[in-house]
C-alpha cells in the first residue's frame, strides 16, 4: 500500500507524494515555552514523531523544522490579554528569557524521555524577529493590512476563503460578535505586530517599521517555515485546536504574500483527555513526564499508551489505561530480550506492517502486528529481526532494553532464600511472616518454578 495520509485540508484520505521526488519538507508547531509540556502536549509530539518515522521507513529523506514559540503567544490563543511569557515570568519570578531556556530545555528533555527524535531544524520566535517583519512587510506590499491604536492587523475581508482549513463560517462569526472588537474590522481579523503600550516595558520587544512592539503569534510560523522549507512545501502539523486558528491564519499570510496554503498536506493530532476535559497548562493543573515518573512509570509505557489509539481519535488518559500499557510494554520487552539474534526480517510480516501504518498511520493496528509476530511460530531470530525493524515506526526502544540487574543485600537474600524453603516445605505462616519482612525492607519476591526473583517495592 502507498502511503496514504489525512489531509485537513480535503477532508479525505489522500495519497502521499512529495514535492520533490525522494525528499519530505514537514513543519511541525512546536510548542510555547512559558511552562512544562503536559502528556497532552506531547501526544501530539508522539503522533509527529511516528509520522516522520513512517516517511523514513518509506524510502524518504526528512527535513523537519519545528519552532519554539517564546514570545507573541497571548494568553487568549488570540489578540487579546497578556503575552503568556510574561504572565510566566510573573508566575516564577524569572526573567521570559531566562523561563524560555528553561522550559525549551525541558520540553527537549520529555522528548527524550519518550524516545522521541528531535527535529533537524530548531526555530525560535525570538531568533527570526527580522523574518517575521519582512513576512509582514510582504502582506503589507498586497494591501492586506491595515493599522490600529494597538498593532497592524491582516484584513481577512480581503480573502473570500479564508477560513477554508477549518470550514469556518466567518459570515456568522462576524454576525454573531458578542464581544467589542475594539479598533479591528472583522471578527476574524488578527495581530501581525503588536504595539508596546505606552505606560509599559516589556522585557521582550523591537523596533519595526510601524513602531516598537512583538511579533503577533501566527507569523513566526509562516515566516519561519518559508525560510527553512520555502514558499509551499509537504506537511505540515499541529494539534487539533490550532485548526480554526493558528493554522487558518498562516494559510491566509502565506496566501497573501506568496499565492500558495503553506503546505501541499495538514496533518492535526487530537486531544488527550483528562477527566473527560482537555488536559490545558493555563488551567494549572495537567500531567507531566515527571509526573509519571513520580509515580514509578517508564515514560515509554506512555508512547505505548498514545501508539493504542488512532492520532485522529481523542484518547481518554486513566491511570489504569497506564498500568495496562506498562504491563503490556514489560511483556513486550522480556519477549523480545529472550529471543535469539542474527535473523532476517519476514518479508510477509513486514508488508503486513507497512500497510498499516501507511494507512493514515494505524500504529494501533501496527502494534496488533507486532504483538501477532511475537506469538507466531517463526524461528526466533526471524521473529527478533522482525520486531526490531517494526520497532523502528513505533520507537519503544526494544533493540537496547535490558532487564535490570539489581544489587541484593546480604540480608535481603538471606531472607529470601529462608522464605523460599518454607514455601517449599509448605510452613505457609513462616513463608507469609518472611515476606512481610522483606516488604518491610522494601523488597518484593515472586515465585517462580524453580527459582525465585526479588524486586524494589
Amino acid at each position: 500500500m502507498p502511503l496514504r495520509l489525512y489531509d485537513t485540508w480535503t477532508r479525505a484520505v489522500r495519497e502521499f507524494t512529495p514535492l520533490k521526488p525522494g525528499e519530505v519538507g514537514l513543519y511541525t508547531c512546536g510548542p510555547t515555552v512559558y511552562n512544562f509540556a503536559h502528556i497532552g502536549n506531547l501526544r501530539t509530539y508522539l503522533f509527529e514523531d511516528g509520522l516522520v518515522r513512517v516517511l523514513k521507513m518509506n524510502g524518504y529523506a526528512v527535513r523537519h523544522v519545528m519552532n519554539i514559540t517564546d514570545v507573541g503567544h497571548l494568553v487568549s490563543d488570540a489578540d487579546d490579554g497578556e503575552d503568556k511569557m510574561e504572565a510566566g515570568s510573573r508566575r516564577t519570578g524569572q526573567s521570559a528569557w531566562t523561563i524560555a531556556a528553561l522550559y525549551t530545555d525541558a520540553f527537549r528533555a520529555d522528548l527524550r524521555a519518550l524516545n522521541i527524535n528531535e527535529p533537524d531544524v530548531w526555530c525560535r520566535a525570538t531568533d527570526h524577529i527580522d523574518e517575521q517583519i519582512a513576512f509582514i512587510e510582504a502582506i503589507e506590499r498586497k494591501g492586506y493590512t491595515y493599522r490600529t491604536r494597538d498593532g497592524i492587523y491582516f484584513d481577512t475581508s480581503r480573502q473570500p476563503d479564508y477560513g477554508y482549513l477549518g470550514r469556518l463560517d466567518v459570515a456568522g462569526l462576524q454576525a454573531g460578535a458578542r464581544v467589542d472588537l475594539g479598533d479591528k474590522r472583522n471578527a476574524t481579523d488578527y495581530a501581525l505586530w503588536k504595539f508596546s503600550a505606552p505606560e509599559e516595558k516589556r522585557q521582550m520587544e523591537w523596533d519595526s517599521p510601524w513602531g516598537r512592539g512583538f511579533p503577533g503569534w501566527h507569523i513566526e510560523c509562516s515566516a519561519m517555515a518559508h525560510k527553512y522549507l520555502g514558499e509551499y512545501f509537504d506537511i505540515h502539523c499541529g494539534g487539533e485546536d490550532h485548526i480554526t486558528v493558528h493554522h487558518s491564519n498562516e494559510i491566509s499570510q502565506t496566501e497573501a504574500a506568496y499565492g500558495t496554503r503553506l503546505a501541499n498536506f495538514w496533518l492535526h493530532g487530537y486531544f488527550m483527555l483528562l477527566n473527560t476535559a482537555k488536559m490545558s497548562k493555563s488551567s494549572g493543573e495537567f500531567l507531566r513526564v515527571q509526573s509519571l515518573i513520580d509515580r514509578r512509570y517508564d515514560p515509554l509505557a506512555f508512547r505505548y499508551l498514545c501508539l493504542t489509539a488512532h492520532y485522529r481519535s481523542q484518547l481518554m488518559f486513566s491511570w489504569d489505561a497506564l498500568d495496562a500499557a506498562q504491563t503490556a510494554l514489560e511483556r513486550l520487552r522480556h519477549g523480545v530480550h529472550a529471543l535469539a539474534g542474527g535473523g532476517e526480517v519476514d518479508a510477509e510480516y513486514a508488508r503486513r506492517f507497512l500497510d498499516r501504518v501507511n494507512d493514515d498511520l494505524n500504529f494501533p493496528q501496527a502494534l496488533a502486528v507486532m504483538w501477532e509476530v511475537l506469538k507466531s511460530a517463526l524461528a526466533p531470530a526471524v521473529k527478533k529481526a522482525t520486531l526490531l525493524r517494526f520497532d523502528e515506526v513505533l520507537g519503544l526502544g526494544l533493540a537496547t532494553w535490558s532487564p535490570k540487574v539489581e544489587a541484593v543485600p546480604d540480608a535481603v537474600r538471606a531472607l529470601a532464600d529462608a522464605r523460599w524453603t518454607a514455601r517449599n516445605a509448605k510452613q505457609w505462616a513462616e513463608a507469609d511472616r518472611l515476606r512481610g519482612e522483606l516488604a518491610a525492607l522494601g523488597w518484593s519476591m515472586k515465585d517462580g518454578k524453580d527459582d525465585y526473583t526479588l524486586s524494589r517495592n
